[in-house]
């Protein structure tokens, strides 16, 4: 149920952006405990000149296969997220060979109230998800 953005500097190819997406799903299906069926990731190619990403006095050194993750989601527990940023910064390493370095997430988190999933209905409020 997650809904993810995932932002590139373009340039990869489609099998690359494809494995992305399925390590970035992995971790999200064991951190966060939902269903592999919930698949929702939305990739957005940028020319390097439209994404600034500096370090935040970090003394980390950014490369043209930097990937920022927002992740729209229902409330985690710390220690879910805390999950989540270990496993895929390890996916994306040993599946895409992505240094760590190269890795931006954030998460915005929000309630049932705010997902509808089709059909006009709030299906956690309805029931139909829980």
């Amino acid at each position: 149920m997650p809904l993810l953005y995932v932002d590139l500097i373009e340039g990869r190819t489609p099998s690359e952006v494809q494995e992305l997406l399925d390590a970035i799903h992995d971790a999200v299906v064991e951190a966060f405990r939902v269903p592999p069926r919930d698949r929702y990731q939305v990739v957005r190619t940028h020319p390097a000149h439209e994404i600034a990403a500096l370090d935040t006095g970090l003394g980390l050194t950014r490369s043209p296969r930097l990937v920022i993750v927002h992740v729209v989601s229902r409330r985690r527990t710390r220690v879910m997220k805390e999950q989540f940023f270990k496993l895929l910064a390890a996916n994306l390493a040993d599946r895409c060979g992505l240094d760590s370095a190269d890795l931006i997430v954030s998460i915005t988190e929000n309630g049932d109230e705010d997902w509808s999933f089709g059909e006009g209905r709030a299906q956690f409020l309805t029931g139909e998800l829980k």
